[in-house]
């Protein structure tokens, strides 16, 4: 670890202390060599003063559990018809696990109890199939649960729910999760999961926001991926429901809980219910951000000089993108009113960050910009990223005859002999 990574950890720290975290680790994780890491990991948030809510799947150790007694599962997730053989075997299957988990937890030294704070009803019946010992989550003992975390405790709910007259049933895991975040007002749901590429092998994007998931739950086509699809149907729902964040990871990968919570941008798929990321105006405190930003650019003569002064003067054309409150690009909009015509200047992102799709972003907010001030052609000025324009921009190679008066003579005193590139707006 360098001392630029050890900042970036660090400046999350005051940010989380005191928040609870829902962790949701699925069944085949809890059984994958990485638990172990897992629970050090825990370990790690609880020393942060992170609290700490452990809901587990079970469908893996339910499947094993059937087989070795000779059941035919009717469902192992929590999300079909359970009858009782299957409810039987289930019980045992996810208490076991519990049992295993909350030795690992005290392995590494943390304190934690088993909670049953799902209350539930039987599903019913739903289309004219009686669910039969599948459950519907009715509400959660948020009494009983805050009672522990302000005790130190990490609470481990199992994926089964309790009525008030001592009946038990079979619960999905994801949906739980999602349940005990919205009652305890948690930060951020953490599914850790097997399952995190889409069919086909696709991969999900690094950040989606509630309607982008909500989209992407649309065009699902078939069964397939129904486990990854669970939690971002939860992850959405939880997120609607006033949870900020919703993670998920691949559980088998070490140390993805903290690189995903201690990075700005992370490693697994995170659901956002505010603005995670956006385009804004730039402030006078961000003028410094900025240059320090764009000054190795401007040193190799990709970018035009400028100095804290340029920018001052002409603040109100600059927008920045922020991820996470980080300054992560930058773009400018100069306005020739006279002739309809802008130029887009200064669009810069971050190195680390570049190829992530923020470059075409900026290119997008700016000419919809334009438009709003009835522009109607859009100029770019380039020394080397003009072919990124044209094809990323769809910008076409133009002459000095098209740049507006002014332009045209600091284009020519300049000496730069810049790309002249121009976009008609509709």
């Amino acid at each position: 670890m360098n001392v630029s990574d050890l900042r970036e950890i660090l400046q999350y720290v005051p940010r989380f202390r005191e928040k609870i975290f829902v962790v949701a680790v699925d069944g085949e994780v809890a059984a994958s060599p990485n638990f172990a890491n897992i629970l050090l990991d825990l370990a790690v948030l609880r020393s942060l003063s992170i609290r700490v809510v452990l809901v587990h799947g079970a469908s893996h150790q339910v499947q094993l559990a059937a087989q070795q007694a000779g059941v035919t599962a009717s469902n192992t997730d929590g999300t079909g018809i359970t009858d009782e053989d299957t409810l039987e075997v289930s019980i045992a299957a996810a208490m076991r696990l519990t049992h295993q988990i909350l030795e690992g937890l005290a392995s590494v030294d943390l304190r934690a109890a088993y909670a049953n704070a799902v209350i539930s009803h039987p599903a019913g019946i739903l289309g004219g199939v009686d669910q039969g010992y599948t459950g519907r989550i009715e509400r959660v003992d948020v009494k009983c649960l805050h009672m522990l975390l302000h005790e130190g405790i990490i609470p481990v709910v199992p994926p089964l729910g309790f009525d008030g007259e001592g009946h038990t049933y079979r619960v999905n895991s994801d949906h739980a999760a999602a349940e005990l975040a919205e009652a305890v007002q948690a930060a951020k749901v953490i599914y850790l999961s097997a399952d995190t590429k889409l069919p086909g092998g696709g991969a999900l994007p690094q950040q989606l926001s509630i309607v982008e998931a909500e989209d992407l739950l649309k065009k699902r086509k078939n069964a397939d991926g129904a486990n990854l699809y669970s939690k971002i149907d939860y992850g959405a729902k939880a997120c609607r429901q006033g949870v900020p964040r919703i993670h998920i990871l691949d559980g088998r990968i070490d140390e993805a809980l903290l690189d995903e919570v201690f990075s700005n941008e992370g490693i697994g798929t995170m659901i956002y219910s505010n603005e995670y990321q956006q385009i804004r105006k730039i402030f006078k405190k961000d003028v410094r951000a900025i240059m320090s930003l764009i000054r190795q650019s401007m040193d190799s003569e990709e970018l035009v000089r400028r100095t804290r002064a340029d920018i001052l003067e002409r603040m109100q054309d600059y927008w920045v993108l922020e991820i996470d409150g980080k300054l992560m690009g930058c773009v400018a909009l100069h306005v020739y009113a006279e002739e309809a015509c802008g130029e887009l200047a200064c669009l810069y992102v971050q190195k680390n960050h570049e190829n992530e799709g923020h470059g075409r972003k900026l290119m997008a907010f700016t000419e919809n910009l334009a438009r709003e001030k009835g522009i109607r052609q859009l100029l770019a000025l380039s020394t080397q990223a003009y072919k990124y324009l044209q094809l990323k921009g769809g910008f076409r190679e133009a002459g000095p005859e098209e740049l507006p008066a002014e332009r045209r003579k600091k284009y020519e005193a300049g000496g730069r002999q810049s790309k002249i590139l121009a976009k008609a707006l509709t």
